[in-house]
């Protein structure tokens, strides 16, 4: 009888699939080599590649679509949104652009201030707080926080890291911030030194001074309809 000879590897390392090693980050997305080659890892869509703000913001590709935030030192791809989500958006601009002179609502801005750089779903701004060129033309960076932030929660978006930048405008200046819940139909409601305030149904929501707009959780989430004579 033939000498038995081990193996010189483990039956356990054989059997037990190699897990993923880290092969490279490009932008935004790491990939893993398994074992039909390299291949994008489901994750949160981040780099970490730019240790101060000012670096991030010379990055070449922050305002791809969906846009990118800079929070604690991390670069974060926003979500990119859905049906729903882009529908409601686009109702939600048209409501608050009809009901005041005074303001205006902007979708996907990018504010930068207080070491954060944002890009929020809705910012709603006083016209006032616009800087304008020497030629009169609106400048292009705004680096405030708007008077109004609006969020439309996306699936999949952490919803602590939402909350956590409509809490950083709240403490840089905004006065009023929004977190409209598609799944939930519910608006969560943020006010400087109150405690958030979740509102569903027929509820009346808080909107800021000078802005004329009666609106309701029930009436958000009717304007999703895609037909006009739906809408309230």
């Amino acid at each position: 009888m033939d000498d038995f000879h081990a193996p010189s590897t483990p039956i356990a390392a054989v059997l037990t699939p190699t897990p993923p090693l880290p092969l490279a980050l490009g932008f935004g997305i790491q990939y893993w080599q398994g074992s039909g080659g390299a291949l994008p890892k489901p994750m949160t869509t981040r780099l970490d590649l730019a240790p101060t703000l000012e670096d991030f913001l010379k990055l070449p590709h922050i305002e791809d679509s969906p846009a990118w935030e800079y929070v604690d030192g991390v670069a974060i791809q926003k979500p990119l949104p859905k049906a729903r989500h882009s529908i409601l958006q686009k109702r939600l601009l048209a409501e608050v652009d009809g009901s005041t002179t005074s303001y205006t609502a902007l979708p996907e801005l990018r504010c930068t201030f207080s070491g954060r750089s944002i890009v929020p779903d809705i910012a709603v701004i006083a016209w006032d707080r616009i800087r304008l060129s020497e030629t009169g033309e609106p400048e292009d960076d705004f680096t405030a926080a708007p008077d109004w932030i609006i969020e439309i929660l996306s699936p999949g978006q952490r919803v602590s890291r939402v909350i956590d930048n409509i809490l950083h405008c709240l403490k840089h200046g905004s006065k009023l911030g929004w977190m409209v819940d598609l799944d939930d139909y519910s608006v969560l409601i943020f006010a400087p030194q109150q405690e958030p305030e979740i509102c569903r149904a027929d509820r009346q929501l808080k909107v800021i001074d000078g802005i004329q707009l009666a609106l309701t959780p029930q009436q958000i989430f009717v304007l999703q309809y895609t037909t006009p004579a739906a809408w309230p």
